[in-house]
């Protein structure tokens, strides 16, 4: 087993841990995204999958953003309640400004540094930086936004032949799906 393929198992075993704790919204997931995203981040810079590698980074620094206001959301509702916050209409507006001027962007970027995949990637990346950001705030909408960014991950990942992650991103997706649901089942909005 290679160094990279060593790092994908860490991954994905750590991975599922991640969005199991994600979906019943345990303030633990944050921890598990630490031990997630350095050996991903790892893998991807090894493969020279530049804005994957740098968004796993970014997953490290908002699990520090994210457990801090979990903590304080979770102070506000009832027992056994998952604490949402509804989209301001501003966030909305500019995670879509975001995303159409920062996917292709990112594109040139990558091609000027010889990232791989770099329409895959940046798509990846942007997505997932706005899945992250709206995730640390309780945003249900976070998971719609996941389920594609986890899609184009799998695909992603599957052209780079990384089929643990891969495999891990499938999960995450499907999962995403079931996340949306029972967060609007037992969810309680705290602003």
């Amino acid at each position: 087993m290679t160094f990279v393929e060593v790092i994908e198992v860490v991954a994905l075993v750590t991975g599922l841990l991640y969005l199991f704790l994600e979906i019943i919204q345990s303030n633990w997931m944050w921890v598990v995204g630490i031990l997630t995203g350095i050996p991903v981040a790892v893998s991807f810079g090894i493969q020279h999958i530049w804005a994957s590698m740098a968004l796993n980074i970014y997953y490290v620094i908002m699990s520090f953003v994210g457990i801090v206001m979990w903590i304080k959301a979770s102070k506000q509702t009832s027992e056994g309640a998952y604490h949402l916050e509804r989209l301001p209409r501003k966030v909305l507006i500019t995670s879509l400004v975001a995303t159409v001027i920062g996917i292709p962007a990112l594109i040139i970027l990558l091609r000027v540094t010889h990232g791989q995949e770099t329409a895959l990637d940046a798509v990846a990346f942007v997505l997932s930086v706005i899945g992250t950001w709206w995730l640390a705030k309780s945003y249900i909408q976070h998971w719609l936004v996941w389920i594609v960014a986890d899609v184009v991950s799998t695909v992603l990942c599957i052209s780079m032949d990384a089929w643990m992650l891969a495999s891990l991103y499938a999960a995450y997706a499907a999962w995403a799906v079931y996340g949306y649901f029972l967060w609007k089942k037992k969810g309680e909005y705290i602003a």
